[in-house]
């Protein structure tokens, strides 16, 4: 391989299958596989047109996108799995199969890093297997640049990278703190124009436009423990004709992939995102990508500002109604904790091949996760927490939790729509009051499959059923906004990000109800009551997503009794210690 693929190929794992019963299956034809090669134009697809190739995992740190090519598909792809050499096998959650690229697809989540796992995959009485190694969070260092101590006002351009085999790291010297402020003198504070690069421990300042520019078709670049700041133009709405937005803390142009962004803190750019009230917003991002390459990990950041230099989306990007977008394929983004947005918290729009969104806390936002469109699928929305929601300065009533949409492109003449890729959105947990007005957007939605999370809402919990391919709502907790305002009573006190189920809660039990105290007879009228916790032990088993619940069955929405809680942020990432711009 060359140029892009021999760089997209280090995060690919694909071994020539044992096969069992099964049986040869030939190329898959049709218009959609061929536009759709194209499209995506990474080793995954090349690969997977080889006649020996059935069945393969794409890793990240803590999950394998899974993919299994079959002609046809008479029943379920059943899942199972192990770490490689144990006796006993864990059942994942199915495949789901795309009839236009002849293919199972599905992910396996909750794994240990840079360990190899045994995967096996049952399908209409065949089976294949086939080993997946997750990725290592190490990553071996082949050249280290050390960045004077103190402050520089000049761009940092980083046009040499490193290989697989070692990266290049530019960090601060040892015991000093690195700033660049280039006063938006500049537009850039870093701009890196090469492979397996390793940005750590920098604090960048007052960028024009982004605090780092990563460029078109760059891949394998980690932006860790960095402190964002000050960025950006003074924008305004897109109805008084300002196009200049998406201004970011963190920018990947087009076909960039395979980024590692984590433990950074990103916060106040130097503008602000209009609300709605002046139309769409438009205005300053944490984080963007435009048609990402896919493999993306971005985990454990703290993403926030006031309302007045609000972003427009926290982490986002491009092009939402097509087969690549953001962040395309085989990505994770988990353990953030994003605020002060006046469009969405998280946009995932695009492909959504094989994408994992989980352990997020957002609030201070009008869509906590947008998904328009999920072209291909699946994507998993699992254990996140939503808290308030707004529409603008002066209007608290709230948007929705997860926005849904689609549309339809001509593809050589053919109408394609963009809307049949699955959604999962497992265990999570809406707080209210003052949370999303509706759990979905009204929107077009096909594929959706939604089980054991807290939806309490004012406005409407599920869209309308528009045809075929329908979708699959069951086992949520509803409710009305009296519901939603009892919520919080669901949770034990806690003065971090954790709650945890409390055993009962408040409920209003509505007619007259008698009492009798102390041989006293009397009535009250909707009085307020104490009931089970309807949470506790109420849910389904997903297998893969909630296999170590306790209890009779596990709970329902993002918290589990008896688990450790979710931590959210950089300060709460594993291992976490203070950078050079918090030490020096």
């Amino acid at each position: 391989m060359a140029g892009g693929e021999a760089r997209a190929g280090r995060n690919t794992v694909v071994q020539k299958c044992r096969r069992g019963q099964a049986q040869s299956v030939g190329r898959r034809g049709g218009l959609l596989f061929a536009w759709s090669v194209f499209l995506v134009t990474g080793v995954w697809s090349t690969l997977a047109r080889a006649a020996d190739v059935l069945a393969r995992a794409v890793p990240t740190f803590e999950c394998l996108g899974l993919y299994y090519d079959r002609s046809i598909a008479q029943s379920a792809c059943r899942v199972r799995y192990r770490i490689a050499g144990d006796a006993e096998w864990q059942e994942g959650y199915p495949l789901v199969y795309d009839e236009r690229e002849r293919q199972y697809r599905g992910s396996l989540v909750g794994l240990k890093p840079n360990t190899l796992y045994d995967i096996r995959l049952e399908a209409d009485g065949d089976h294949v297997d086939f080993p997946g190694r997750t990725l290592s969070e190490e990553f071996p260092i082949g050249k280290t640049t050390y960045l004077p101590g103190g402050s520089t006002d000049q761009t940092l351009y980083i046009r040499d990278g490193g290989t697989a085999e070692g990266w290049r790291l530019v960090a601060p010297a040892p015991g000093t703190k690195f700033i660049s402020d280039v006063f938006n003198l500049a537009d850039h504070n870093v701009v890196v124009e090469a492979d397996y690069v390793i940005l750590r421990g920098l604090e960048l300042k007052n960028a024009g436009i982004h605090g780092v520019l990563i460029r078109s078709g760059v891949q394998h670049v980690v932006v860790e423990d960095c402190h964002i700041t000050g960025w950006g133009r003074i924008g305004g709405a897109r109805v008084w004709g300002v196009f200049g937005g998406m201004d970011s803390g963190i920018y990947a142009e087009n076909d960039a992939g395979h980024l590692i962004i984590q433990r950074n803190l990103i916060e106040y750019p130097r503008g602000g995102a209009n609300d709605w009230e002046s139309g769409h917003p438009s205005g300053p991002q944490a984080v963007s990508l435009i048609d990402s390459r896919g493999g993306n990990i971005i985990r454990y950041n703290t993403i926030r500002s006031t309302d007045d230099h609000g972003f427009n989306d926290g982490i986002g990007g491009g092009s939402n109604y097509s087969f690549k977008g953001s962040p395309n394929r085989d990505s994770d983004i988990y353990g953030n904790l994003i605020s002060n947005c006046w469009d969405d918290a998280i946009e995932s729009e695009g492909a959504n091949r094989n994408v994992r969104i989980w352990s997020n806390y957002i609030h201070h936002t009008f869509v906590h996760i947008a998904t328009a469109a999920t072209s291909m699928g699946p994507l998993y929305i699992f254990r996140n927490v939503f808290g308030e929601s707004r529409i603008s300065h002066q209007d608290p009533s709230g948007g929705m939790m997860i926005k849904t949409g689609m549309n339809y492109l001509n593809i050589n003449g053919e109408r394609v729509s963009t809307g049949l890729g699955y959604r999962f959105i497992f265990h999570n947990t809406a707080l209210q009051p003052k949370g999303g007005l509706d759990v979905f957007s009204s929107h077009e939605l096909h594929n959706a499959v939604s089980r054991n999370n807290i939806f309490y809402a004012r406005g409407r919990t599920y869209p309308q059923d528009r045809g075929a391919p329908h979708n699959d709502f069951q086992n949520d907790l509803t409710g009305s906004y009296l519901g939603g305002g009892f919520v919080r009573s669901m949770f034990l006190p806690s003065e971090r990000l954790e709650w945890c189920l409390a055993p009962t809660m408040n409920r209003i039990e509505w007619g007259r109800v008698e009492y009798t105290r102390n041989g006293r007879n009397f009535a009250i009228t909707d009085p307020l009551v104490q009931v089970t916790n309807p949470a506790i032990d109420r849910g389904v088993r997903l297998p893969g997503f909630n296999d170590e619940y306790g209890g009779a069955a596990p709970d329902i929405g993002a918290f589990e009794n008896g688990r450790p809680p979710l931590r959210f942020g950089r300060e709460m990432a594993p291992g976490f210690s203070r950078p050079p711009w918090e030490l020096y």
